[in-house]
C-alpha cells in the first residue's frame, strides 16, 4: 500500500480528537487538514488546512476529502449519521483509509456484543467492512483501546477521587486494561505509518492494566489524610438499570454508564484487552510508577 502523507481529521477538538491531532503534528509525518462544521468558530493550529464543511452533504465532503490519503474520525456516537456520510464521501473520493470514530474496548466479544450500548459501533462497522469489500481501494482500521484510563480517572470511574464514595465493581479485584488519550494518539500515528499491516482489521492497544482494589490502593498511599468511603456494585444490576434507561429513550452518556461499568469489569466480558499491537504501533505500557503519577496529577487537579 502506498504511503500515507495526506490526513484529515473529523472532531479534531473533542475528548479523542484533540490528542489524536497532537500526537499526528508533532510525528511531523503528515500533512493535516482538519474538517469543522460550517457553523464553527473554534480555533485551530495555523500548522493545519481547516475546511468548513456541511456534514449532512456527501458532495461537500467529497469535496474536502479528494486528494486525501486518510481520514480520522474523531466524531462523538451522537454523530453517527454524519460519519456515515463521511464514509460514502472517502469511498467517493478515493481515500485510502478510513480510520472510524471506534475508539472502545472489545464490543465483539459475545458477552459486550449484547450490551445496547454498542449497537452503533456494531452497525458502523459492518458498514465499513462491506465498504471496504465493495471498495477495495478504502480500507479500514478500528481502534479497541478499553477505557481511556486518565479521562475515566478525572471523571470519577475508576475511583471517585472528590472525596465521596466510590464505586466498587464486582467485588474490585477485576483486572481490566486501559490507555491513556496521548497512547491513542499514539495508536492512530502507528497505524498510518504501517498501513499495510494494520489494513481492514481491528488493532488492540494497552497501557494500562489494573483493577479498581489497585488503583484505590495507590490512591490511599498517595492520599493518607482522606477518607476513602466505598460501596460495593454488582455490575449485573447497574446494567439492568442502564437497560430500563435505553428502553425508556433514554440513552445519553450517564444513562450508559451501567453497560460500560458490566463491559471492563463483568467477569467474561473482556475487558482486560491483550495489547497485541502494542510494538507495531509504538505504544509503550505505562510501569507502577507512571500509573502513580496519572493519578497524583488527578488527585492534585481534584482537590
Amino acid at each position: 500500500m502506498a504511503t500515507i502523507h495526506n490526513v484529515v481529521i473529523a472532531g479534531a477538538t473533542g475528548n479523542v480528537g484533540a490528542p489524536i491531532l497532537k500526537a499526528l503534528l508533532d510525528s511531523k509525518r503528515f500533512n493535516i487538514t482538519i474538517l469543522t462544521r460550517n457553523t464553527s468558530d473554534t480555533q485551530l493550529p495555523d500548522s493545519v488546512t481547516v475546511i468548513r464543511v456541511d456534514y449532512s452533504s456527501v458532495a461537500d465532503l467529497t469535496a474536502a476529502l479528494t486528494g486525501r490519503d486518510a481520514i480520522v474520525s474523531a466524531l462523538t456516537s451522537h454523530d453517527m449519521n454524519a460519519q456515515a456520510s463521511l464514509l460514502d464521501a472517502a469511498v467517493a473520493a478515493g481515500v485510502k483509509r478510513f480510520i472510524p470514530s471506534e475508539f472502545s474496548g472489545n464490543w465483539e466479544n459475545p458477552k459486550a456484543i449484547t450490551l445496547p450500548v454498542y449497537k452503533t459501533l456494531h452497525d458502523f462497522h459492518k458498514l465499513i467492512q462491506q465498504k471496504a469489500r465493495e471498495n477495495p481501494t478504502m480500507t479500514y482500521t478500528a481502534v479497541r483501546n478499553g477505557p481511556f484510563f486518565d479521562w475515566a480517572l478525572a471523571h470519577g470511574f475508576f475511583l471517585n477521587l472528590k472525596g465521596d464514595t466510590s464505586r466498587i465493581f464486582d467485588g474490585g479485584n477485576q483486572p481490566f486494561t486501559g490507555t491513556t488519550l496521548a497512547s491513542v494518539g499514539q495508536a492512530v500515528v502507528g497505524i498510518l505509518t504501517h498501513p499495510e499491516e494494520t489494513k481492514n482489521r481491528a488493532v488492540f492497544i494497552k497501557d494500562v492494566e489494573t483493577s479498581q482494589n489497585r488503583l484505590l490502593d495507590i490512591a490511599k498511599k498517595i492520599a493518607p489524610g482522606r477518607e476513602w468511603n466505598t460501596e460495593d456494585v454488582n455490575t449485573a444490576d447497574v446494567a439492568a438499570y442502564s437497560r430500563e434507561q435505553f428502553a425508556s429513550g433514554n440513552i445519553d452518556q450517564h444513562a450508559a454508564l451501567g453497560f460500560f461499568a458490566r463491559a471492563i469489569f463483568g467477569e467474561g466480558y473482556g475487558g482486560a484487552l491483550d495489547g497485541r499491537d502494542n510494538e507495531l504501533l509504538g505504544v509503550k505500557v505505562t510501569t507502577d510508577a507512571g500509573v502513580e503519577a496519572i493519578l497524583k496529577e488527578v488527585l492534585s487537579g481534584s482537590s
